[in-house]
């Protein structure tokens, strides 16, 4: 019997991913390499794995979630590894726990390694198409004690040329794509990150399913031809060596070739400054064109000049967008000006004089979802099968989506799968934390990971990443034995060195000539290399004079052991407290309280409880508007029911 020609316009899948941006290629990898028959659709194949923005990975706790995210198994940090131009430690003079890799990255480079990843992956299909609704429909089955009645299910999504692709699993990743519109002084037009289409109808679908958006804005700096600016009067910022991997597939020599590109400093100056003021008024941002909240953290440079009137002067970074390109970057530049200005301010810079335009400075608002909707696990909770993740779900940046894509992805397929959800608690993870947030506070503003939003980030360093998510990443299947057995072979070996240093004792003869060397005061007994280690100015490459026997430790790994052994006694503390919030974090609440019948409970608490609707008592307690007091009327009122 021939087909019907409706029958042929509908097609299945396990899991529809929507975006091909850093949530939507972690996402869809993770689910396609846990078993998972997976479709990911993006508008153009010119914008997989684009860099609209910086063309750098890392930075400050963004190096951290990249680690984190390999030692899950997912591919950024590979694919960063194989297309670094410089490579760079920031915060080297601060505490081990705030020191965050961030590299230079060749962009064009990272679009094709990652579209490449992508085409050879088992279970995993490609498709140029636009997707312009997410059907869903309602549970109409009603059983004894079924709690499920009337609840919103996934049920495909629907292209613009008209598809339909069955699915139980939907992750949306549209990351500034959703009903978008580009800013430049008075002119506003429709469009995506670097001119690309936007997506157009998803958004009304959205929230006919029930989704409560979020208007939010973003920018980018011009894009300056390289060959146009006088490096000889700007301040070089070399790289460093030797450089640590992203990714444990790499070994500590994997750089040891790389020539680095260098970066430069500029600043700005009274002339640039007086330039934006008498202009400020024709900024889409300060006409009232922009209605989106932007980032806190990432303003425009006329908004640095609000917020900071005092400041004489902003430094800025010139950073090459790849080693095959003259286009430079010139981060802590963005404006949405109008092109006349922004030449102006261009050139009134040292060594900008002659500077040539090649992409101009843009905002960007577009539409996103409010994170209060999802649970941790970054599925909605009134539409089932439903996930969100990255700028979607209102952050900013590539690594923090990239990060909830990972997760979002293995929540999906664990779905799929029927297997329980992984929920990464705030204690042990960076990306704990950033979901956590997300899920429990929401966002009015394009949230940014920070190293001080973590209240555990001594545990949480980069270099321990591996240790601390490794074996997550293994159990959900992302994580080769292989590999595995490597981590299990470190982790030895940084164990029996912590126990032969704290075993090992010195004498004051052996390590006083080595500790006034290094302007530390003597010993009057003998003491353990451990206890030696803990002194401020005492490293394990000091301690190798005195220290004959000691093994052979890759780099990694020695950052490692002398971390613990430096930061224990702060490190116990604050283990201490996970331990104690831990019995909280592990107390569930019933997914059917009414929050409102709760005898003693606040007004204002109940109705944020209602809202979030939070999996425990320890997410509970870290809502706005819920006090200590509301949680010992909840523990009185779990303990008597």
């Amino acid at each position: 019997m021939t087909e019907s020609l409706d029958n042929r316009n509908t097609h299945t899948c396990k899991i529809a991913v929507v975006g091909a941006g850093h949530a939507g290629i972690e996402a869809a990898l993770a689910s396609a390499r846990m078993g998972v028959d997976t479709v990911l659709f993006t508008m153009s194949f010119e914008s997989i794995a684009n860099l609209p923005c910086n063309p750098s990975i890392g930075g400050t706790a963004k190096g951290h979630l990249v680690y984190e995210i390999d030692a899950l198994g997912g591919e950024m940090g590979r694919a960063a590894d194989l297309v670094t131009l410089q490579s760079r430690t920031l915060n080297r003079g601060k505490g081990v726990a705030v020191q965050s890799k961030r590299i230079q990255a060749d962009r064009k480079k990272y679009q094709s390694i990652m579209k490449r990843t992508l085409e050879a992956t088992p279970n995993l299909r490609l498709i140029q198409a636009e997707i312009t609704a997410i059907n869903v429909f309602r549970n109409s089955i009603k059983c004894e004690n079924d709690r499920d009645y009337g609840t919103k299910y996934v049920s495909s999504v629907t292209t613009r040329l008209g598809e339909i692709w069955e699915c139980e699993c939907v992750i949306i990743a549209t990351g500034t794509y959703l009903e978008s519109e580009i800013f430049v002084g008075d002119v506003s037009y429709e469009a995506g990150p670097d001119g690309f289409l936007p997506s157009k109808g998803l958004a009304s679908s959205l929230e006919e399913a029930g989704v409560r958006l979020l208007r939010f804005k973003t920018g980018t700096p011009a894009r300056i031809k390289r060959e146009s600016i006088d490096f000889s009067l700007l301040e070089e910022q070399p790289g460093e060596m030797p450089i640590q991997p992203y990714s444990a597939c790499h070994g500590e020599t994997f750089f040891e070739n790389l020539v680095q590109i260098p970066c430069h400093i500029v600043y700005t100056n009274a002339e640039t400054h007086r330039i934006i003021r008498e202009n400020i008024a024709r900024s889409a941002m300060y006409s009232g064109k922009i209605h989106g909240t932007g980032p806190r953290y990432c303003p425009s440079i006329e908004d640095k000049l609000v917020r900071f009137a005092e400041k004489e002067r902003h430094q800025l970074f010139i950073e090459p967008m790849g080693a095959d390109t003259s286009e430079i970057y010139l981060q802590g530049f963005s404006t949405s000006l109008p092109t006349d200005v922004q030449i102006a301010m261009l050139r009134s810079l040292k060594g900008f004089s002659r500077a040539e335009i090649m992409r101009y400075a843009y905002a960007i608002e577009y539409n996103c979802a409010d994170p209060l909707q999802m649970d941790a696990t970054l599925e909605f909770k009134h539409v089932k099968g439903l996930f969100g993740a990255g700028q979607f779900n209102g952050t900013s940046g590539y690594e923090e989506a990239a990060a909830q894509g990972l997760l979002a992805g293995i929540n999906a397929a664990r779905k799929v799968k029927s297997l329980p959800s992984i929920i990464l608690p705030r204690s042990g993870s960076y990306i704990g934390t950033l979901i956590d947030d997300l899920v429990t506070k929401g966002t009015n503003e394009p949230y940014r990971m920070m190293t001080s939003r973590s209240e555990y980030r001594l545990l949480l360093r980069q270099d321990n990443a591996d240790l601390r998510l490794t074996e997550i990443g293994y159990e959900a299947g992302l994580v080769s034995e292989e590999r595995y057995q490597a981590y299990l072979n470190k982790k030895t070996a940084q164990e029996r060195e912590k126990e032969r240093l704290e075993a090992t004792f010195v004498s004051p003869v052996a390590a006083n000539p080595v500790l006034a060397e290094a302007g530390e005061a003597p010993l009057k007994s003998g003491a353990s290399l451990a206890e030696l280690l803990r002194r401020p100015l005492i490293t394990y490459e000091i301690l190798s004079r005195i220290d004959p026997e000691r093994p052979k430790l890759s780099r990694a790994s020695i950052l490692t052991v002398e971390a613990d052994i430096k930061y224990a006694g702060y490190a116990n503390r604050q283990l201490s407290e996970v331990q104690h919030r831990k019995k909280l974090e592990e107390r569930a609440l019933p997914a059917d309280v009414d929050y409102k019948n709760v005898r003693g409970l606040r007004l204002e608490a109940a109705q944020k409880l209602s809202a979030v609707r939070p999996l425990t008592i320890g997410q509970a307690s870290r809502i706005s508007g819920v006090n200590p007091a509301d949680i010992t009327v909840l523990l009185i009122y779990l303990g008597l029911k």
